[in-house]
């Protein structure tokens, strides 16, 4: 099977589902001429023109409430957001009408509309270009929120999310767009709620999210070499959330680790984590740990940025302390 760059799957995502549907479009900054700053949606504007690949001005409000307005009337916007730390802009516009509009219109009106945007830290674009703020617009009813890991659940997701006829906002890994992984050249879906076990184990269970899941996995390769057997699974999606799957695991293993790039305190980790800790509580031999980015703003120092965010030494220092029945506590 090919491999190909996360960016580049996004790329065909959009590509495809704008040839298969002329109802979706895509507006945003710098989306068409320029690309965007990670020039994700370069190509685009040449193949289907500057009346389906639009360039609005730089004011977030205005464009995603015409995105709003536009999924209410028959359209299925994909509105890119160039950094989600830009989310604060927009949350009336998305939280306000977007996710409501459904309820207050008593089903009588939809909004199909794509947010498409980014997260992460350790690219040294300081605290207000850094933020993974997805445990925002998770806590809103009415919106469904995906994290996708790899090229392979890039697509998937995004093909998905384009079809549904909810407002749905997808994060990317700004680090991630240059990551390759296998993507079929045939058209496929990733349905939404549906978790992926990448590995299977038998001591603990390590649910990570976007790029947070490439660390589980590293981190369960250095807790081989103890002799610990770590599961790694990776949600895809926050909103829904295949609760199931990732509890059976906990049940299992009887141990489990939560690991998010948002902030720790009142995050995914912690949401995660509880209900870990609700379903599985009989099964488990040690509390439920949960790690995620200190809580503070993103440094722009290197050195001090890169201590923000869980590391998979952290992880598997942590899983192998908690597997020998030690007790951790959350950082």
């Amino acid at each position: 099977m090919r491999q190909i760059t996360l960016g580049k799957a996004v790329n065909e995502a959009i590509a495809e589902e704008m040839r298969r549907d002329d109802r979706v479009f895509l507006m945003g900054e710098d989306v068409a001429e320029a690309g965007t700053p990670f020039k994700i949606t370069a190509g685009l504007v040449e193949e289907f023109g500057t009346g389906r690949v639009i360039d609005t001005p730089i004011s977030e409000p205005g464009f995603v409430g015409m995105g709003v307005g536009a999924a209410m009337t028959g359209t299925r916007p994909i509105v890119d957001l160039m950094f989600g730390d830009f989310l604060f802009l927009v949350m009336d516009q998305l939280c306000n009408q977007a996710a409501k509009t459904h309820y207050m219109s008593g089903g009588k009106l939809t909004v199909p509309m794509v947010l498409r945007t980014n997260l992460g830290a350790t690219r040294r674009s300081a605290a207000q270009h850094s933020q993974s703020l997805h445990a925002l617009v998770a806590h809103i009813p009415g919106l469904k929120v995906a994290l996708p890991s790899s090229a392979y659940e890039a697509k998937g997701l995004l093909k998905t999310a384009i079809r549904d006829d909810n407002p749905v906002v997808i994060f990317e890994d700004k680090l991630m767009y240059n990551d390759k992984a296998e993507v079929p050249e045939e058209e496929y879906l990733i349905p939404f709620g549906e978790a992926a076990v990448l590995r299977k184990g038998r001591d603990i269970t390590l649910v990570g999210t976007s790029s947070m899941v490439q660390v589980c996995l590293k981190a369960a390769d250095l807790l081989e070499k103890q002799g610990i057997s770590a599961e790694v699974i990776d949600p895809r999606t926050i909103v829904p959330l295949d609760e199931a799957t990732i509890v059976e695991s906990a049940k299992k293993t009887s141990r489990a680790i939560v690991v998010d790039e948002g902030h720790q305190s009142y995050g995914v980790s912690a949401e995660i984590a509880a209900r870990i800790a609700e379903k599985a509580f009989y099964h488990l031999d040690a509390p439920v740990l949960r790690f995620g980015a200190m809580d503070v703003p993103v440094p722009f120092s290197p050195a001090l940025e890169d201590l923000t965010v869980p590391t998979p030494e952290k992880v598997a220092e942590a899983a192998a302390k908690i597997c020998r029945g030690e007790l951790v506590h959350a950082a």
